[in-house]
C-alpha cells in the first residue's frame, strides 16, 4: 500500500522543505485537499491553483500530485488545476452534475480523472463510473470537520469498490486505484491495506511534531509489515 501525504498538517512557511523532506523519505505521492470555503461543513478555505503550481515547480515533473476537490464548482474549474501541473483530479460525486462528461473532460486533457465519496454516500453512487475512473476515493471522515476519528464502518463500501475492481481488471478493464482518506495513522494501516487499499491519505499521522516523515512513515511500513 502506497502513503500519499496530506499537506493541510504542514506548516505552510515551510511547505516546500516539508514536501522534500517527503520525498527524501521515499514518497512520490502528493495529495492536495482544495476547500474552498463554501462546499465542507466548517466553510474552510485552504488553497487553489496557484499554490498547487508552486508546489508542481517545486517538486518537478516526477512527483505524482492529485488534488481533491471539496469545492462546488468542479465542473467549471477543473481546467485550472490540470494547468496548475496536477496529475489527477478526484472530485466529489456529490458536488458534481455531469460526472462522465468531467471525466471525459480530463481524460481529453491527458489527466487522471477520479471520483470520491463522503462516508454516508452509497457505493453505487460512482460504481456505473468505474470502467472511465483511474481512482476512487472513500472517505472515512466527514471532509471538513474536525476532530474526528476514522470510521471503520466504510470497510463494507471499500470491500466493494475492490471487488468490482479485481473484476474490472480480470476483464482487462481499466486497473482503477482504490484511495482511503481520513483517519489514517500506523495503527489502522494495516487494517485499511486488508481491506484492499492502494493509496492511503495520511495526514496529522505523517506530517505533525512527534517525528519526522520518515519516522513515521517507517511505524506505518512496520505497521504494514506485521
Amino acid at each position: 500500500m502506497e502513503v500519499a501525504p496530506s499537506i493541510l498538517t504542514a506548516d505552510f512557511a515551510r511547505l516546500g522543505e516539508t514536501l522534500e523532506e517527503a520525498v527524501e523519505a521515499g514518497i512520490n505521492w502528493m495529495h492536495l485537499d482544495v476547500m474552498d470555503g463554501n462546499w465542507v461543513v466548517n466553510k474552510t478555505i485552504t488553497f487553489g491553483p496557484a499554490l498547487i503550481r508552486s508546489i508542481r515547480n517545486r517538486l518537478g515533473p516526477d512527483a505524482f500530485i492529485d488534488c481533491h476537490l471539496m469545492i462546488t464548482n468542479a465542473e467549471e474549474t477543473w481546467s485550472q488545476y490540470v494547468d496548475a501541473g496536477v496529475d489527477l483530479v478526484i472530485a466529489h460525486i456529490e458536488a458534481v452534475d455531469d460526472a462522465a462528461a468531467l471525466i471525459a473532460n480530463l481524460h481529453a486533457a491527458d489527466c487522471q480523472a477520479g471520483l470520491v465519496l463522503n462516508p454516508d454516500t452509497p457505493a453505487e453512487a460512482i460504481l456505473p463510473y468505474l470502467p472511465e475512473l483511474d481512482l476512487v476515493l472513500v472517505m472515512s471522515v466527514v471532509p471538513g470537520k474536525g476532530g474526528q476519528s476514522f470510521m471503520p464502518e466504510v470497510e463494507d463500501k471499500v470491500r466493494a469498490f475492490r471487488a468490482a475492481i479485481d473484476s474490472q481488471i480480470a476483464d482487462g478493464g481499466r486497473p482503477t486505484k482504490l484511495m482511503i482518506d481520513g483517519g489514517i495513522k500506523d495503527h489502522n494501516s494495516a487494517q485499511v491495506a486488508d481491506w484492499g487499499i492502494d493509496v492511503a491519505v495520511v495526514g496529522s499521522g505523517l506530517i505533525n511534531d512527534r517525528g519526522t516523515i520518515a519516522e513515521n512513515l517507517a511505524a506505518i511500513n512496520r505497521a504494514l509489515a506485521q
